[in-house]
């Protein structure tokens, strides 16, 4: 498992006896490993002694890389259990909490987020400062396009001479935020838009959070990735589905769509908003994180031992050397103590016809957003000719 799982993991992390050993193969981009090794430490100091003993590999790129096809057959190898922050369809990847949950901060090029629990207080201000129907009636997107060639393209939907796609679109310039103090990158300022655009980038982008507790419509342009959340998000329900190969048009007729149902677009960003706040709260959070390291630790068959190159982590030895806004993310999202209450239980499986039941609904109402689309477009068709 270890030698497999390796050959791209950031880390190895073994837990025996509530107590967390480390393993470092490669330094990961920018603090991706550092916020999420803290992130696992505050789970132990929250449920002191239940987290069970384990051994896991954690790969802090984007993109998954687990292929499924390489493990189909009678004769197919086992998949290496792989840890990461998104997963897609063709993967099997274990999808885990990303860092931003704990802090974003790097001190070159990198953006200026705060752990998500005082963060999420903030967005929840910041929906108050302008009321939904006073909002500015257009799709809002401001990020770094560079990154992939989907964004690039989402830069022609802006505004223009030529035509009005309903769209205001920004390019982030992250060094001139740095250097200007991260003025203009405020989340909990931006949610003065009644629409936000979701797109990824290389693969999945933790931007999709802040994006849905905006109280704005999410018009999320067709995801390939996941993260441990978003499955259970539904279309029409909490965000507005664009069509990743017409985004431009799809854009402009989810605007004019929403503009025309006030009502029930504010009901779509309401609803979203009260998921993130609700269900993706930091409790939820760890309980998730302790669910999944308990499940992932039934199925090891070994008894996990302390690598030989590993060092023993804890909260106080990442904090203390820390500095600058690293350690005051630290200390802001440090657990301190044990939690009052057990873990949430955990709900039981989907039933296969349940599954099918939830997916198929979430087909037909993309499905019925197209048809919706395709009727206004012969609408328009038919008054220019």
């Amino acid at each position: 498992m270890v030698e497999r799982a390796n050959k791209t993991a950031n880390f190895r992390l073994v837990v025996l006896n509530g107590r967390a050993y480390l393993e470092t193969y490669e330094k990961s981009f920018q603090t991706r490993d550092v916020f999420t090794l803290w992130g696992i430490l505050q789970l132990l100091r929250r449920y002191p002694g239940k987290v069970p003993d384990l051994d896991l590999m954690f790969d802090c790129v984007d993109w998954p890389v687990i292929k499924a096809s390489d493990y189909q057959g009678p004769h197919a190898p086992k998949p290496p259990p792989l840890f990461r922050y998104c997963g897609d369809d063709q993967t099997l990847d274990i999808v885990f909490p990303d860092w931003s949950y704990w802090g974003w901060y790097e001190t070159q090029v990198e953006t200026n987020i705060k752990p998500w629990e005082k963060l999420l207080a903030e967005l929840n201000e910041g929906n108050k400062r302008v009321r939904w129907m006073d909002r500015e009636p257009y799709a809002y997107w401001k990020g770094n396009p560079h990154v992939a060639e989907k964004r690039m393209e989402l830069l022609k939907c802006n505004v223009s001479e030529k035509h009005d796609w309903n769209a205001r679109v920004y390019p982030q310039d992250w060094v001139k935020e740095s250097q200007e103090g991260y003025k203009q990158s405020s989340l909990a300022s931006q949610c003065i838009h009644r629409y936000k655009i979701y797109i990824e980038g290389s693969a999945w982008s933790v931007s999709e959070k802040y994006i849905l507790a905006c109280d704005s419509v999410t018009l999320m342009v067709t995801p390939n990735y996941y993260d441990f959340f978003t499955r259970s998000l539904m279309p029409v329900q909490h965000y507005w589905p664009i069509n990743i190969e017409d985004k431009c048009r799809s854009i402009e007729f989810a605007v004019d769509w929403c503009n025309g149902h006030k009502k029930k677009a504010q009901e779509i960003g309401r609803k979203a908003s009260s998921f993130i706040q609700n269900d993706l709260k930091m409790d939820f959070v760890y309980d998730y994180m302790f669910h999944l390291l308990s499940e992932y630790s039934k199925l090891l068959r070994y008894k996990p031992t302390v690598p030989p190159n590993a060092v023993e982590l804890c909260s106080e030895m990442m904090a203390c050397p820390a500095e600058g806004l690293v350690k005051k993310f630290m200390l802001d999202s440090m657990v301190m103590g044990p939690s009052d209450v057990n873990p949430c239980s955990m709900p039981p499986a989907f039933e296969p016809f349940a599954l099918k039941q939830f997916l198929d609904r979430k087909l037909y109402s993309i499905k019925q957003v197209e048809k919706w689309e395709q009727k206004y477009r012969d609408v328009v068709q038919d008054q220019q000719s």
